[in-house]
């Protein structure tokens, strides 16, 4: 299990709406995500530079890095590196309009 400290408040939440968006049609499937996403990030943390950089157009933010849930492509983590600091900051589905999430 992964520490709590990884994640903001915000991708936390982000993680519980998408099981629960999941589960709606498939609580197979719902119940998949939580460990793809914990496995995914244990991955990260040994290999923070895995994701791809990008702008997502807010100042604070420059060097934000995407990589997709394992076995769900379609939800995209943003995390940032610091040292050998990782922070999951959003988990969001490709879909959305991520860019102007970020800048709230």
């Amino acid at each position: 299990m992964l520490s709590p400290s990884l994640f903001t408040p915000q991708a936390w939440q982000d993680a519980l709406e998408i099981v629960e968006y999941i589960g709606t049609d498939n609580p197979e499937a719902a119940s998949r995500f939580v460990p793809a996403l914990e496995a995914t990030c244990t991955q990260l943390v040994a290999l923070p530079r895995l994701g791809s950089v990008r702008n997502v157009g807010h100042k604070d933010l420059k060097g934000v890095r995407i990589v997709p849930v394992t076995g769900f492509e379609h939800y995209l983590i943003f995390y940032t590196t610091t040292g050998k600091n990782l922070k999951v900051l959003r988990v969001l589905h490709a879909a959305r309009d991520f860019p102007t999430m970020f800048k709230e």
